[in-house]
């Protein structure tokens, strides 16, 4: 730690920033526009400007820039003095010269951070009176608007873009002093992270297409912490209602997850919640009609009273989707052994797989940010820019570190990011990505592998026995494969912070075994190895610690035993299993009950349908694929109709005894019990404080201290303004009533501060500026890898894959934009997302003719086009998952071919 003075006081502060994060970090205000904590500094909008004295007989000073200026012990600045002052203001008029005068109609206004740095600079009148210089806007997709005249040349876009997030359809062009940022042409943005955009700008340029489409003020907006639901990295995201409809999605920071940044599934793939397909009242099966009809709430009681008169045996299929309260309330419902996990038999098997590695250790379990700081990344199998698309981020950052030591090794400081980029110019960190189809990563590999999964499980466990002799030998590799066998090893067992990331999408537990034998012989060669493994959904992890059982087993359970009803919580199982399995499953059944958000197959199939709330209606816990519990809460009240699904199932229970005597009617309820029934999960109960909290005896609101038209936007029902609801399961409020001050960390659900109405007002909410918020950042593991662990090592190796005569080993191909069963609904990712098709090598597919073929798989016949890659394993197809228009089909698996 050093002593600086900062007009005349004097701090003790912590050299490793720049001067400007430790301004801000001191809680301090200093404009700035260039600067982002994420991107480092490159001084180029010298809007951040102080003045540093050489010594206290230096009355003075100099100006300089806080961005570009390290911090040394002694140092005396100051950031209020006339000269200073008047050079920031001045930086402001400039920029204001070719700056529209459109802030009341602009997306950005009212969270604009230039609109702040104006005012905080002084600056309030315009002198200039000559034409402003005009620019083109450009087609950017269906997810970024863009609005050029508004830029201030800040870099910041650019920099995100092309330099943290790898695209390279942006940039920046110049003639003259006319500066352009954009594309080279108009079209589609290619990265899936292009969403952050509308963030990082500290102007109106790039704003979120889908919030113009049905746009609200910020400080209209009703807002509550969530968690992404689309993925198992569990980003933490902020979801605004207005009008009773889900107005956009933004980040939420948090320095343990996704840091500033989500993806655009994340921040676009939320329209399934507004959506005509919402269900938003009981229907029952009418007996004259034979279709669904809307009932009210009694009937839904009174339908299960029947049911539970007759003192029937349920059985209940829970869903990786809905949260652990959720879950285990229908498991309560049904009994442990009647609840199923509906998920099928492969993928439970993968998720119980990775649980079981991720706890045995010995290896460290890293958060998502933590990945970031990996000097050295193997991949096997997992291509996670379209299954888990932050951590592509995380590792783009992690490829910088080994190129890291040299501006270290020379003392230029790493959050210098020009020097830092002239001094590493295109030198990666040891990165290897071994899968069956491209990745987006491969352009930072050093090498890549591209081979059936269980032939890259074999060269990864070959690397294991290379760095440990005990783990098991692989034989018969050829001369490359034995080359990048060492190549992998040396590199691993060089460096300071070896990762290894794995997954499930291959569904091979033979590659999460070798990732685990990886991390073993690294550690009985005295290394600290990480491994990150990737699962399927938003609870999967969750769902699995509740029950070991899976939907193939509630299959055969429903055929051979006596049932008489079903339970199905928002799942569609036409998505889990082939269709034929699934409508044997419900012929089994007297009564299906389905509690859903959405009209699907399922649905269509039940007798009594429960209206619940998505995540944005709803409150619980996920479990993410690292172990972390995560509170999301509902953003706004749905009506009396629409519960969450642990909600119903909880008054279903008490209305007909079957409570056990437990009190289930609050969230709290539902917590206590889960613990109580699996004390393991004791974390969950810790992630927040009781809805009984209070700061000075008043709850946390919701809305915004500047919402309006409460009471207008229900005049057309009643002149009066009506009672709000009252949340009785958290701390907040629905309303904008209560503590206006920096909640706990938990239930942050706008970034807001005084003269700080952009999201860069997260600065005030953190201990330090890029680090945890105050109190912590959200979220707890509920496990952790055993560090002193001896496991053993996984000994089957598989055999080298081998193609087959007119047969072909079918893997699933996932996409970022149309393999999630929701984020589909959303219409810009159903326009990105790829019509069916089928993947095969570029020499297969010569040996048929024309530019479709006819799949027969399962029995099944359908007609699909052809991609083709020189990459592709030969022997192999790859067939897109999730599609609509694609059918469920049983993967891994072997395919006929004609045509």
């Amino acid at each position: 730690m050093v002593k600086i003075t900062i007009d005349g006081n004097v701090y003790e502060v912590d050299p490793k920033d720049n001067l400007l994060q430790t301004i801000l970090s001191l809680g301090l205000d200093l404009p700035y526009f260039c600067w982002h904590p994420a991107l480092g500094s490159v001084g180029s909008c010298r809007q951040c400007a102080v003045k540093k004295y050489s010594g206290e007989d230096d009355q003075k000073g100099r100006i300089v820039m806080a961005c570009m200026e390290p911090v040394v012990d002694g140092m005396r600045i100051s950031v209020n003095a006339p000269e200073v002052k008047d050079f920031r203001a001045n930086i402001i008029e400039l920029l204001m010269t070719n700056h529209p005068h459109d802030c009341p109609v602009c997306d950005e206004g009212g969270e604009c951070h230039l609109q702040d740095v104006t005012l905080m600079s002084g600056h309030n009148y315009r002198r200039f009176d000559f034409n402003k210089r005009t620019h083109n806007n450009q087609y950017l997709g269906p997810f970024i608007n863009h609005e050029m005249n508004r830029c201030i040349q800040c870099y910041r876009c650019v920099r995100f873009y092309r330099e943290y997030a790898g695209g390279r359809d942006f940039n920046v062009f110049a003639s003259r002093n006319r500066v352009f940022f954009g594309r080279y042409e108009d079209g589609v943005l290619e990265s899936e992270f292009s969403g952050n955009l509308a963030e990082v700008c500290p102007t109106g340029v790039f704003t979120d297409k889908t919030y113009k489409q049905h746009f609200t003020r910020k400080w209209d907006l009703t807002t509550a912490p969530s968690i992404c639901h689309n993925c198992s990295l569990g980003c933490n995201i902020i979801a605004g209602e207005r009008y009773g409809t889900i107005r956009r999605i933004a980040s939420r920071y948090n320095g343990k997850v996704n840091g500033y940044f989500i993806c655009d599934r994340g921040r676009f793939g939320y329209e399934y919640v507004n959506s005509d397909q919402r269900i938003r009242e009981p229907l029952r099966r009418g007996q004259a009609s034979g279709r669904l009809e809307p009932v009210d709430r009694e009937t839904v009681f009174n339908y299960f009273k029947k049911i539970f008169d007759k003192k029937p045996r349920l059985l209940g299929i829970g869903s990786p989707k809905a949260s652990l309260e959720s879950n285990h309330a229908l498991q309560m419902l049904v009994g442990k052994e009647n609840f199923f996990a509906g998920v099928s038999a492969v993928e439970h098997q993968l998720t119980l797989k990775a649980i079981q590695i991720l706890k045995e250790g010995p290896a460290k379990v890293p958060s998502l940010r933590e990945t970031e700081k990996a000097d050295t990344v193997l991949i096997l199998g997992e291509d996670v820019t379209n299954t888990a698309p932050m951590l592509t981020l995380s590792l783009r950052q992690a490829s910088r570190q080994k190129p890291m030591e040299l501006p270290i090794k020379m003392n230029v400081p790493t959050w210098h990011e020009m020097a830092v980029l002239e001094l590493m110019q295109d030198e990666r960190s040891p990165f290897f990505v071994l899968t069956p189809t491209e990745t987006k990563l491969d352009d930072i590999a050093t090498a890549v592998y591209r081979n059936a999964p269980d032939n890259i499980a074999r060269l990864a466990h070959a690397v294991a026995h290379y760095i440990d002799s005990a783990a098991p030998e692989v034989k018969n590799l050829t001369e490359e494969e034995t080359e990048l066998v060492k190549q992998i090893a040396e590199n691993l067992l060089s460096a300071k912070q070896p990762l290894i990331v794995s997954g499930t999408s291959c569904l091979n537990e033979s590659l999460l075994e070798a990732a685990a034998n990886i991390t073993r012989a690294l550690k009985k060669r005295q290394k600290s190895p990480w491994i990150f493994l990737t699962v399927p959904e938003a609870n999967s992890v969750g769902l699995a610690l509740l029950d070991e059982k899976n939907l193939n087993q509630a299959i055969e359970k429903a055929l051979s035993d006596t049932y008489e009803t079903l339970i199905i919580l928002e799942n569609d199982l036409y998505r889990r299993i082939e269709e034929d399995k699934a409508n044997k499953l419900f012929d089994a059944f007297k009564h299906v009950i389905v509690l859903h958000y959405l009209h699907n197959s399922t649905t269509d199939k039940a007798n009594l349908v429960v209206p619940v709330g998505p995540f944005t209606e709803s409150d619980g816990t996920l479990v993410n694929n690292e172990g972390r519990a995560q509170r999301f809460y509902q953003v706004f009240y749905p009506g009396d109709s629409v519960k969450e699904s642990w909600r119903w199932l909880g008054q279903i229970m008490t209305e007909h005894g079957s409570n056990a005597g437990r009190a289930l009617s609050k969230l709290d309820d539902f917590i206590e019990a889960l613990v109580q029934d699996f004390p393991e999960l004791k974390a969950v109960k810790e992630l927040a404080p009781d809805a009984d909290f209070r700061i000075a005896g008043q709850k946390i609101p919701r809305q915004s201290h500047r919402y309006s038209g409460r009471t207008s936007m229900n005049a057309n029902v009643n002149v009066s303004e009506p009672k709000p609801p009252e949340d009785e399961d958290s701390p907040m409020s629905f309303t904008m009533e209560g503590y206006q001050g920096v909640p706990p960390s938990p239930f942050i659900s706008r970034f807001w501060y005084p003269g700080w109405n952009s999201v860069q007002a997260v600065n005030k909410f953190q201990i330090e500026v890029g680090g945890a918020l105050r109190g912590g950042d959200p979220g707890l593991r509920v496990f952790e890898p055993q560090a002193d662990s001896d496991a053993p090592y996984y000994t089957r190796i598989p055999e080298p894959f081998k193609p087959q005569k007119d047969q072909w080993f079918a893997i699933p191909v996932f996409h970022i934009f149309g393999s999630d069963e929701l984020s589909i609904y959303t219409p810009g990712v159903a326009e990105l997302a790829p019509k069916p098709y089928l993947l095969l090598n570029q020499k297969d597919a010569e040996s048929f003719k024309g530019e479709k073929v006819n799949v027969l798989l399962d029995g099944k016949q359908i007609e699909l086009p052809v991609k083709t890659s020189s990459s592709f394993p030969s022997g192999m197809v790859g067939i897109p998952i999730g599609l609509p228009e694609m059918k469920i089909f049983k993967f891994p698996n072997w395919v006929k071919i004609s045509g």
